[in-house]
């Protein structure tokens, strides 16, 4: 037993006498008790409101260049779903849509209050269109938009996953759902001419829809969605498919049509040749028609200038109430009476 005790000692002693092993301990040891070195500020009155002062400083001018931004972009809206269902059937817009004989053509004028420069985006929108319904979202099959005809496990497409015992490509609520609403502008004599290529991510174009994928058996049932595809363009070609599988986050939103290239002067007037296609009567949504111009931010959005505004002007606000409280109430660095148990003892006492 002694002999052991002595070796357990002599081991004990050498392990102590290894200075690196012992500086990794000791180091260890302040870690764990975090007791290392770091930068501990002090919020001192002074800090605080220095800190609060520079925030609004630099918040206040970003949202005042966001907002000049936003404001800079041109836009025209306007809402064709009612104007363009005769007058004797608006008591019945659903009767009106789903009667295919009963034209659908509709003419509106936008007039151009202020100049807007080229490319010119024309998007769609809709409200109250809930695409992120979880049943919606999920009834379409990504891989075969990928691979086609080759990928038969459809089952997430349901219901509408084949139709005459046949596959549909591409299956799914949501291209059978497809905005089928078309537009043709012209200003005066002169037809405005659409580009349409290029509205969909690049990624989804080249990654999402297969080039080698063309539609098959699409809208072929007893019951039509809304708009159809060309079976001898591929999918990756079919941009308007593509912009439209892109499921919107919110029950309103926009949608890109395509682009007019052309400059509009103040005062011109677009006329709007449309083809009122799209069933959004039977659950009471809404459909506009959009052009509007971009600007280094996009297109128009003044919540960014304004959240900036606002979170600037409360930094200010926060300073100069800070500034007034230290003025009127001020205290010595270090001062212990102000601590809990100091204050506690002497209430007490």
């Amino acid at each position: 037993m002694d002999h052991d005790g002595g070796n357990l000692s002599t081991a004990s002693a050498g392990v102590q006498a290894i200075p690196g092993r012992q500086t990794r301990q000791g180091a260890f040891f302040q870690f764990t008790q975090q007791n290392l070195p770091a930068c501990k500020p002090v919020l001192t009155p002074a800090a605080v409101i220095a800190t609060f002062l520079l925030m609004g400083l630099i918040f206040i001018p970003v949202g005042l260049i966001t907002l000049r931004a936003s404001n800079s972009v041109v836009e025209i809206v306007d809402r064709y779903d009612i104007d363009c269902v005769p007058d004797d059937l608006r008591s019945n817009k659903v009767a009106y849509i789903k009667d295919d004989s009963i034209s659908k053509n509709c003419s509106r004028f936008l007039k151009v209050l202020k100049p807007m420069k080229a490319p010119i985006y024309i998007y769609y929108q809709l409200d109250n269109y809930y695409q992120n319904h979880r049943r919606y979202v999920k009834s379409r099959s990504d891989l075969q938009l990928l691979h086609g005809l080759g990928y038969n496990d459809t089952s997430s497409c349901k219901p509408l996953e084949s139709s005459h015992d046949l596959p549909i490509v591409p299956c799914g609520l949501m291209a059978w759902s497809l905005f089928n609403d078309t537009y043709k502008f012209s200003r005066g004599p002169s037809e405005l001419k659409v580009n349409r290529k290029n509205i969909a991510w690049k990624s989804d174009r080249n990654h999402k829809f297969g080039k080698h994928v063309y539609p098959f058996n699409f809208q072929n049932g007893t019951l039509i969605g809304g708009g159809t595809l060309d079976q001898n363009i591929p999918l990756s070609d079919q941009e308007d498919l593509i912009v439209w599988m892109r499921t919107a986050a919110l029950p309103s939103f926009r949608k890109l049509y395509g682009r007019i290239e052309e400059d509009l002067d103040a005062d011109d007037v677009v006329v709007v040749q449309l083809k009122n296609n799209y069933n959004t009567y039977s659950f009471g949504g809404k459909k506009k028609l959009v052009l509007s111009t971009s600007s280094w931010l996009g297109g128009k959005n003044d919540f960014l200038g304004v959240a900036n505004l606002f979170v600037g002007s409360f930094c200010i606000l926060i300073s100069i109430i800070f500034l007034l409280l230290h003025v009127k109430n001020p205290r010595h660095y270090g001062d212990t009476t102000y601590l809990s148990w100091n204050r506690k003892s002497t209430a007490g006492g």
